[in-house]
């Protein structure tokens, strides 16, 4: 690491689900760091001089704001607050969930899932800082929309093709309304096709290097 380096150095947290956590689908592997989209931006925007650390918080089946009845600990908002905390300072935080509020236990819409992201929103700007460390900023991404589901996750997210609806467009009005940067990930690539949730590899990739771009921009204005 060059001298200096340290000082300069801004983190990035990234608040995700399974498809930043890079399970491979129908599968419980997972990718390795520099192929999960998270590492593959990272790895971008220092190779372009960002000097930027990823910390990756990425839980497999982690909604926005609600409880999973089966498996504890999967409601986006408890411990939001402690982790932005523990973290910083930080340059940018990262919300990238919405996908497992469509799960088929639940009856959420986009509207509901919108909703979600902004209490996680006001989580995070009312976190518990130290005196002096900025606020970060927040990007919003909106998953790509589900697929048919097929495979052993298809009775958990049977009839979530039709639940996620318009969910970027959603997003993009909270986002627009709260005065966060939002970007759709469906602009660079779909769903997984071989289980219709999740991201294949070279899904990843694109994705990686498509928020690179996104994000140099809004580190530059820090």
């Amino acid at each position: 690491m060059r001298p200096g380096r340290e000082r300069t150095m801004r983190q990035i947290l990234v608040y995700a689900d399974s498809l930043a956590w890079g399970i491979v689908p129908l599968t419980r592997d997972r990718l390795p760091f520099d192929a999960r989209w998270p590492g593959v931006m990272e790895n971008r925007l220092n190779a372009q001089g960002a000097a930027v650390r990823v910390i990756e918080d990425c839980l497999n089946g982690r909604r926005t704001v609600w409880e999973d009845p089966f498996k504890p600990g999967r409601n986006g908002l408890q411990g939001l607050a402690q982790r932005i905390e523990i973290h910083s300072p930080l340059a940018l935080v990262i919300l990238a969930l919405g996908t497992n509020d469509f799960q088929s236990m639940h009856p959420h819409n986009a509207w509901h899932s919108a909703q979600g992201i902004a209490r996680l929103v006001a989580a995070i700007r009312e976190s518990p800082i130290e005196p002096g460390m900025p606020v970060p900023p927040v990007l919003v991404v909106a998953p790509p929309p589900i697929q048919r589901p097929q495979g052993p996750i298809a009775p958990k997210f049977a009839g979530g093709e039709a639940k996620c609806a318009g969910l970027a467009d959603a997003f993009r009005e909270t986002a627009t309304a709260l005065g966060c940067a939002f970007f759709d990930a469906a602009t660079v690539t779909s769903s997984s096709a071989v289980d219709g949730v999740h991201l294949d590899a070279d899904q990843h990739l694109k994705l990686g290097a498509a928020l690179a771009e996104v994000v140099r921009p809004l580190l530059a204005r820090r």
